[in-house]
């Protein structure tokens, strides 16, 4: 299998965290969206990373579908759990993150405009902030974020503090403003998983 990805982005990194977590090898390919000869539309009709490349040919899109897939690959160390009720969580702490995540990023888009939107970027924002507070809120003193377990919730989180720390560490300091997710991010950044897959400046 391959993936397609390109090397900051949060959702990209979610999936190879879990391939390497899963001790799944996938054939990495790099790609630069905007190069004329990008492979992505050829596999995912909305040009977006990551995608999967299966054997066969066919491909997988979009990094919730994506990181099930290889989570039930293989029976080792499940990060989305089996256990329904504990499942839907996993799922929410992963759509929250997610969702934090896709308001950094139109913040980053739309600041590269000439004339960025004041009200999109206070929006967006808000988003931020407000995702940010009920994270910190619900990790509250546990370790990880579901059930004491690692999982792929603070895989969703871990990729999300790791994207604010590269792209929006001006406007949020993790260490002063949200101790929890910085005392989860710390613990994160030991395990080889988030170590091989860091974003460049």
């Amino acid at each position: 299998m391959k993936l397609l990805y390109t090397v900051n982005s949060p959702y990209a990194r979610k999936v190879r965290i879990v391939a390497t977590e899963k001790h799944i090898d996938l054939v990495l390919e790099e790609v630069v969206l905007t190069a004329p000869d990008c492979p992505v539309k050829q596999y995912n009709p909305l040009g977006k990373v990551p995608v999967l490349v299966l054997d066969d040919g066919d491909s997988l899109y979009d990094s919730r579908v994506i990181v099930e897939y290889l989570d039930n690959r293989t029976p080792l160390a499940h990060l989305i759990p089996q256990e329904h009720s504990s499942k839907v969580w996993v799922r929410r702490w992963e759509a929250l993150a997610d969702g934090v995540c896709d308001a950094v990023v139109a913040i980053v888009m739309e600041k590269r405009k000439a004339t960025p939107d004041e009200m999109l970027l206070n929006k967006q924002l808000d988003k931020v902030m407000r995702g940010l507070a009920t994270l910190e809120k619900d990790l509250d003193t546990q370790k990880w974020c579901v059930n004491n377990s690692f999982s792929l919730a603070d895989i969703a989180v871990g990729c999300l503090l790791g994207y604010i720390n590269l792209r929006f560490s001006g406007v949020v300091d993790l260490a002063k403003d949200y101790p929890n997710l910085q005392r989860l991010n710390e613990a994160l950044l030991k395990r080889q998983s988030f170590i091989e897959s860091m974003p460049v400046p």
